[in-house]
């Protein structure tokens, strides 16, 4: 029987209390401010400003060859194409003046590999900026296919004289693995994030697979200068070093997505994210507690009501508290499922929230403890 008399079980009650009305807050005043978005905004014909696209690609052969005709065929009056070849080892070069030769609004920027003076993506990108002709900008990387030939469009209508930065959607393409499908999870759940906080005036992130900004900003805020010795954060640490409750604008109409290739074993994945994971320590303090209090509940939820059950609370009162947070979560989950074309995770949301529970207090110890990647 369930002994309120018992300290510890009256005091994990109280934290699993607590946690659970945090997470419920999180859901209904944080991220439904996504799933109740209303600001879908259709290509525009009129006001349509030149546009600077740029990729920073590093021995991307294949991945050119597949999607930067996509990206050259964008339907857009005036703007360029912008590929940094990054000191590529591989034919690169060849195909890149190879399109050269079609399309007269693609620019190469050939990079050569110096030993003593190692480059990197955001010096990539810094040149890239420095050689565009065109005042907005939009940047993918070479594995990223846009959803439609509407994407520049879609892109470029949320830019006025307050928006400074646009915030756009980069799901992982679907394949046939449990890997995949937690990573297409991971993908929303930042995604559902950083949205319902630009949209609440409290922008922290953005991907730089799908992501435009003004070189006006880029400059005043001397490009990325208070990170350039880490090798992550072009968009994340730049996204939240320059915004603003004001000059961030977001684009989730579907035609604007830009589909990106996953990691497809699980070393490959790890890596990636613990190079990822390095950079959120460098948020603003603000961010930092905003999301850390998110995780900590979330934390706390679970093992608080395992903790109940293993002391031996009524197993009725748990379930009620765990589907009361269910109930909650999944109902916003799948607004913004709905919103951003994924809806059959929908199904897995029971495995996957507690797995990205595991994912978090994992990658996020390691990006506590381990010093951010340099490039010197």
């Amino acid at each position: 029987m369930f002994d309120f008399q018992n300290n510890w079980v009256l005091f994990l009650a109280l934290v699993v209390a607590v946690a659970t009305v945090v997470q419920v807050i999180y859901y209904l005043v944080v991220f439904s401010k996504l799933a109740f978005y209303k600001g879908l905004s259709e290509p525009s014909s009129s006001e349509l400003k030149p546009i600077s696209v740029l990729i920073a690609a590093r021995n991307e052969y294949k991945n050119l060859e597949k999607n930067l005709k996509l990206i050259l065929d964008q339907d857009y009056p005036n703007f360029e194409v912008i590929v940094i070849n990054d000191c590529s080892w591989d034919d690169s070069q060849k195909l890149l003046e190879y399109y050269q030769e079609q399309y007269a609004h693609l620019k190469v920027c050939q990079l050569i590999e110096q030993e003593k003076y190692p480059t990197g993506k955001k010096f990539a990108l810094t040149i890239g900026i420095k050689a565009a002709k065109n005042e907005h900008m939009v940047f993918t990387d070479a594995d990223c296919e846009p959803a439609s030939n509407q994407w520049l469009r879609l892109m470029q209508g949320q830019f006025s004289n307050q928006k400074e930065i646009v915030l756009g959607y980069s799901p992982y393409k679907k394949k046939n693995s449990f890997l995949n499908l937690f990573i297409r999870f991971e993908s929303v759940f930042t995604a559902m994030a950083y949205f319902s906080a630009a949209i609440g005036k409290s922008p922290f992130m953005g991907v730089g697979r799908n992501l435009a900004y003004t070189r006006a900003l880029f400059f005043k805020n001397k490009g990325f200068a208070t990170h350039q010795h880490i090798l992550s954060g072009d968009d994340d640490l730049f996204v939240n070093q320059c915004s603003t409750p004001n000059n961030v604008a977001i684009q989730i109409h579907p035609d604007s997505f830009v589909y990106s290739e996953p990691k497809t074993s699980f070393d490959a994945w790890q890596r990636q994210k613990t190079r990822h994971s390095s950079t959120g320590k460098y948020y603003k303090t603000k961010d930092k507690a905003l999301l850390g209090a998110y995780y900590a509940s979330h934390l706390l939820f679970y093992s608080g009501l395992i903790a109940l059950l293993i002391l031996g609370l009524n197993w009725q009162l748990t379930l009620g508290v765990y589907l009361f947070r269910f109930l909650v979560q999944t109902t916003i989950f799948y607004l913004v499922l709905r919103k951003l074309k994924s809806t059959q995770l929908i199904w897995f949301i029971p495995v996957l929230d507690f797995l990205y529970l595991v994912y978090i207090f994992i990658f996020g110890t390691i990006g506590v403890f381990t010093k951010p990647q340099k490039i010197w």
